[in-house]
């Protein structure tokens, strides 16, 4: 498992094999998704990680889904911890 899968995992108690849902839609998540990519120097922590969908992400990859928009959704999960 990727360092930073064990990290968003481990972060919000969730075990390998759980229902992990989308911060978008609250579907089933299969991608942990880096909000500023890694190329334009995103880190591998949690504030800039959060849990999509294989849409969400592709969508997320084609800017329909701004990096704004993700980081406001992720910042609001991080407030309900």
């Amino acid at each position: 498992m990727k360092k930073y899968i064990k990290l968003y995992l481990d972060h919000f108690g969730y075990s390998e094999g759980d229902f992990i849902p989308s911060e978008i839609s609250g579907r089933p998540a299969v991608d942990i998704h880096h909000i500023l990519s890694k190329g334009r120097g995103g880190k591998d922590e949690i504030e800039n990680l959060t849990a999509l969908t294989r849409e969400e992400h592709e969508q997320a990859h084609e800017g329909k889904l701004t990096e704004e928009y993700l980081r406001d959704k992720h910042n609001n999960k991080l407030k309900e911890l």
